[in-house]
């Protein structure tokens, strides 16, 4: 900021308590600062605006006092000229004010913050160079300043005067650091804090896909403060900035071209531009310079509505541009008060002695009504129409302080609190507040540039309404937008394509998150949205498809009739049962036959039975398992295995017992006779029976689906329940077994011609072999194989007894009759002891 000059000396020195107290005279130390427009009232009004764009850069001599800054570029007088109007309209009401009448001084700071401090202190001391009235006491000061245009200038007009509890409501300065009403306690504006137009332009940028942009903004606190928003907002939306550059319309050349060249060499499409319209026309001339086209530009509401860029030589830059601005609004009236402005809107001046041999002289013949320019356009009002709600806020404010006086005067802080509670509606309908940050509600328009015939248009293509859910604040218009170059396709501005479904981003090392690799899922884990950060784990029951993005139920496996191996082992099973019937009806037929006689015929046929349902209580294994297939398949299994174990056992101690019968003096027979063989095998049986009473009572087998074994698959098995209950089944028809394999090995040699006790062996040597590997293939078998398993366990154990106790049987009774006959079995073979 500039050194404060001297004429600010006697402004404070009026404000010092000696001088109030009329202790010193009253007298003026430097010349008094005139206003660029001024009327006299009962209430005064203070305006400081931009008249000016720029000013004519001096260097200082340090030899003599410094000259005014001369200003260039014709900026915002047609804001000014709407506050004049607004006071005009007011005092021409009787509905506000009726009896008093609102004057104005209105200075121009030609955007310098020096410029705009010494209008602001001009307007604070309220005396002129003709001071009559020594004693000070009574000056002519204003009670609200309608003031600045841009940010950083109001910041300090408000840090200058606000001890002096006079209000400033700004039009146009929307630095969010403006909201703090610690440091700045007076402060009003009626234009939204950039806070929300920051959020806004984060919210747009992801609304379009747009994760990869660049930044810039004017290196002052409207710029930096929004921009450093707009930064936190795009992180919050997954946005990532690939740079961001600040730069003022007065830097060096080197640090414009600098910031241009960055731009080029960056890969993002779409820039977010926070930058006040005069540092944006020195950017668009380096811009041009360097040919930089091609790139989709969003704006904030400084540059995006402004008349002058937009119809400048630079447009073609900036074409299909995008941004919020300040709702249009109209001012009925106010066009017609513009067009009285001759002498501005013409350039001319009239004929007087002190612009004598002014080149552009007014005629009086100009025609107003052809004019269309700047000054008199009043279809684009969103800035004007601010300064006219800022005059009728201060207005509405003095018109309700009915009671709040200080001596003959109106008390400031009245001023300030009654401004805090204004609450009126505008003829258009727009309701007028302040929250408690002195900020008013949050609403823009969101702009599209358009060329038509070669002209640029602004067009409302959406809305933003701070006040709604943050879902629905921002919305579009059903208006085609035209983008970059004239194209109806919105840009790609990404550092990475977007991961497809199935995928997720993996941060590459070193590089903003917006930059990434897309890794596909593993199995079981889906992603079912683009651009995924994680994949998810499918539920228990399901399991990622190919292309993982979909979770699909697990394949169910068991071993169904079905498929090529339960039919199999169906027809096995059959084929063994029905073998077992054929040998039971041979034996039927034959039963009368020696051979038939010999081998105990009732024990054979209860053997036959067992061995039956043995092959068909394989087929309870088939299927898919339920509560009840589960427990009927191992309890008939357990049950059926002992019960024709128990058989072979018994016709194993009978052929013992009958050589022993032969022996001189035995008479073991009547010990184990018919009656005492049914025993046994009732007594072996049930002790099996109890075994599996008390499984099922316990803890039965039950269906289970097993997700351990195979990850994209669903075993529906048998659990066992107790696996004590399991082996002790298995125990002890492994314990028969191998009682009665001894037993039929100590009887092999015994002296008959058909010694049933060998093959009684051979076939306990089978069985035995067969649950022996059985455990191992069981254990280690996977889903239906285990299944699979235990079924060929049981009829390969069930044809070894069919084949090795009944085959010779049959062979004899069918291919050699002759062999059985009562001498051939009972003939007498050499004497062998056991």
């Amino acid at each position: 900021m500039l050194p404060w000059p001297t004429w600010l000396l006697p402004t404070w020195f009026l404000l010092t308590p000696q001088v109030r107290s009329g202790i010193l005279p009253c007298q003026l130390l430097g010349k008094a600062e005139h206003p660029q427009l001024l009327k006299d009232g009962d209430i005064i009004i203070g305006g400081i605006f931009s008249f000016h764009n720029s000013w004519v850069e001096t260097q200082s001599t340090f030899s003599s006092k410094p000259d005014p800054p001369k200003c260039k570029s014709l900026r915002e007088f047609q804001n000014a000229q709407t506050m004049v109007f607004a006071i005009e309209e007011i005092n021409n009401s009787t509905d506000i004010l009726p009896d008093i009448i609102l004057g104005y001084k209105i200075y121009d700071s030609c955007s310098s913050i020096a410029l705009a401090i010494r209008s602001a202190m001009s307007l604070v001391n309220g005396y002129d160079e003709t001071i009559t009235d020594t004693n000070c006491l009574t000056p002519k000061t204003i009670q609200a300043i309608i003031a600045e245009t841009s940010s950083t200038p109001t910041m300090a007009i408000s840090a200058s005067i606000g001890p002096l509890h006079i209000p400033v409501i700004s039009h146009f300065a929307t630095c969010a650091c403006l909201s703090d009403k610690k440091k700045y306690p007076t402060f009003f504006r009626t234009i939204p804090s950039d806070y929300y137009q920051s959020r806004a332009l984060a919210k747009l940028v992801k609304h379009f896909g747009w994760t990869w942009v660049g930044a810039v903004c004017s290196n002052n606190d409207y710029g930096n403060n929004g921009m450093a928003t707009f930064m936190k907002a795009a992180t919050d939306e997954g946005v990532c900035v690939e740079y961001s550059e600040a730069f003022f319309r007065t830097d060096p050349k080197e640090n414009i071209r600098r910031i241009v060249h960055v731009i080029k060499m960056s890969t993002s499409k779409v820039i977010v531009a926070f930058v006040s319209y005069s540092d944006m026309e020195v950017l668009l001339e380096e811009l041009a310079l360097q040919n930089v086209t091609g790139l989709q530009w969003i704006g904030s509401e400084s540059w995006i509505s402004d008349s002058n860029i937009a119809t400048g030589k630079f447009q073609h830059i900036l074409r299909g541009s995008m941004g919020f601005a300040i709702p249009k609004a109209t001012i009925r009236g106010l066009r017609e008060f513009l067009l009285s402005l001759w002498e501005t809107i013409f350039g001319c001046k009239f004929l007087t002695r002190e612009n004598f041999g002014f080149r552009d002289v007014c005629t009086g013949s100009e025609r107003l009504d052809d004019i269309y320019n700047q000054y008199t356009d009043v279809s684009e009002l969103q800035i004007a129409n601010n300064v006219y709600k800022a005059v009728y806020a201060v207005a509405h404010a003095l018109n309700n302080m009915a009671t709040c006086t200080e001596g003959n005067g109106i008390n400031n802080l009245c001023v300030i609190n009654y401004l805090k509670q204004v609450k009126f509606s505008m003829k258009t309908g727009e309701n007028v507040f302040f929250d408690e940050k002195g900020d008013p509600g949050a609403k823009y328009e969101l702009l599209n540039w358009q060329s038509k015939d070669g002209k640029t248009e602004f067009m409302a293509v959406g809305l933003y309404d701070a006040s709604l859910p943050p879902q629905r604040q921002l919305s579009l218009n059903n208006i085609s937008i035209i983008w970059r170059q004239n194209q109806y396709q919105v840009p790609v501005s990404v550092c990475s394509q977007s991961c497809r479904l199935g995928t997720r981003k993996a941060v590459q090392k070193g590089k903003p998150i917006c930059c990434f690799d897309c890794i596909p899922c593993a199995e079981g884990k889906i992603s079912n949205t683009t651009d995924s950060i994680d994949c998810i784990n499918c539920p228990a029951e399901f399991w990622s498809n190919k292309l993982r993005d979909k979770c699909i139920l697990k394949i169910t496996e068991f071993l169904s009739f079905e498929e090529i191996m339960g039919i199999l082992l169906v027809i096995f099973s059959l084929l063994g049962a029905f073998l077992t019937g054929c040998v039971a009806v041979i034996f039927f037929i034959h039963k009368d036959t020696p051979i038939v006689k010999a081998n105990n015929s009732e024990l054979s046929f209860l053997l036959l039975f067992s061995l039956t349902l043995c092959f068909l209580c394989s087929l309870t294994f088939i299927g898919r398992p339920s509560h009840w297939s589960c427990m009927l398949r191992h309890t008939a299994f357990g049950i059926t295995f002992v019960l024709c174990i128990s058989c072979v056992l018994g016709k194993t101690i009978v052929v013992l017992m009958a050589f022993r019968a032969t022996l001189p003096g035995s008479n073991v027979m009547k010990w184990f006779g018919p009656p005492q063989q049914r025993l046994s095998v009732l007594v072996f049986t049930l002790i099996q029976v109890l075994i599996c009473v008390l499984w099922l009572t316990l803890s039965p087998p039950f269906p289970n689906k097993n997700m351990k074994y195979y990850k994209d698959k669903i075993i529906l098995e048998c659990d066992v329940g107790s696996a004590v209950g399991f082996w002790a089944v298995l125990g002890y028809i492994g314990l028969l077994s191998a009682l009665c394999f001894v037993l039929a090995f100590l009887a092999r040699k015994l002296p008959d011609n058909f010694n049933e006790a060998k093959f009684i062996t051979f076939s306990m040597l089978i069985f035995c072999a067969v649950w022996i590997t059985f455990i191992p293939a069981y254990v280690s078998s996977p889903g239906k194989f285990t299944v699979a398993v235990e079924i060929f366990a049981i009829l390969a154990s069930s044809f070894g007894l069919l084949f090795c106790i009944f085959a010779p049987k049959c062979y004899v009774i069918l291919i050699t009759p002759e062999k059985n006959t009562k001498k051939h079995i009972m003939g007498k073979m050499p004497s062998k002891s056991l």
